[in-house]
């Protein structure tokens, strides 16, 4: 073709339309049951906090326990009575779920910075006297508070299937086995993932739902080896410290705790002045989430029951 009739072959053609690019309005956040707050420890560690309920109820500190997450306690946080009356708060610990995972054992050995971590959501979210409930491992937090600073800013303490001593290895259950360097501690993804699938599974007596076990093992495996590494054989002796309690509380235990043995639950009632022991027949290491009518009912008396100064 001549330049001349492809010129006159072009001039002959409508223009092509030309499409300008639509400005696009970012889709709204979805609404979300609860304030996200990211509270700054002293060490610089960000601790993620999640609030639920009634700003002016009762506030009540929800600790989790070893790779879990602020979501184990979603039949707490979701609850509607719970919520109509308390203040609830619930916190993803250093190292677990959206909370910061620093590499180094300094940030996770000492007991100060999981004492400074629980002081810290208390102070910048002004929680006044709340109840502080620990899970498991959430007992070891709640010691690691008691020791670096006492019990004057508490309204109450629920230890839940929680370690309370280190003493006597009987005091723990068989779950622990999934924790090792050859199960779940493992630097082989697979063999790591069948150790947390594996202690998982004796954290319930009651099954989850295929749905929810799903969520629990995602947030298991949110928690990175390191943090899992440094978790390990950190010192508790706080027996002084329950001994010096004179604020109500409540021990709860599955009676087929698997983790943390039925004995355990005993000693720390046994120990603290005036305990009150709720041992739950037929139910594991998690009693929240395999009874959590009951364990929400008996929540909610002991936050009642919080002497306001």
């Amino acid at each position: 073709m001549s330049a001349g009739l492809a010129g006159v072959g072009a001039a002959a053609l409508p223009a092509a339309p030309i499409r300008l690019a639509q400005a696009q309005t970012p889709p709204a956040a979805p609404a979300l049951p609860y304030r996200r707050h990211a509270v700054r420890a002293p060490d610089g560690v960000t601790i993620a906090a999640y609030e639920y309920g009634n700003p002016q109820g009762q506030a009540i500190l929800l600790v989790h326990g070893y790779q879990q997450a602020a979501m184990s306690w979603d039949r707490q946080t979701r609850d509607p009575d719970l919520a109509r009356e308390f203040r609830l708060v619930a916190i993803d610990l250093r190292g677990h779920g959206m909370s910061g995972k620093p590499e180094g054992d300094q940030h996770y050995k000492p007991g100060q910075v999981w004492a400074d971590d629980v002081k810290s959501v208390i102070d910048q979210l002004s929680l006044s006297k709340p109840v502080l409930v620990g899970w498991s491992y959430g007992g070891r937090v709640m010691g690691d508070y008691l020791n670096a600073h006492g019990h004057a800013a508490l309204g109450a303490m629920n230890w839940v299937g929680a370690t309370a001593s280190v003493a006597d290895p009987k005091r723990f259950g068989r779950a622990g086995r999934f924790n090792t360097p050859a199960t779940g501690l493992s630097d082989d993804p697979a063999t790591a993932i069948r150790g947390t699938v594996a202690f998982l599974r004796e954290c319930f007596e009651l099954q989850p739902t295929a749905s929810d076990f799903e969520t629990m093992l995602a947030f298991n495996m949110m928690v990175p080896r390191h943090v899992r590494m440094a978790l390990q054989g950190r010192p508790l002796d706080i027996e002084a410290r329950l001994k010096a309690l004179d604020i109500p509380v409540l021990v709860t235990h599955g009676a087929l705790d698997k983790a943390v043995d039925v004995s355990m639950g005993r000693y720390t009632a046994g120990v603290v002045p005036g305990a009150t022991l709720s041992v739950y027949d037929g139910i594991g290491h998690a009693p929240f989430w395999e009874d959590a009518p009951r364990f929400n009912r008996e929540l909610a008396a002991l936050a009642r029951s919080v002497r306001r100064a």
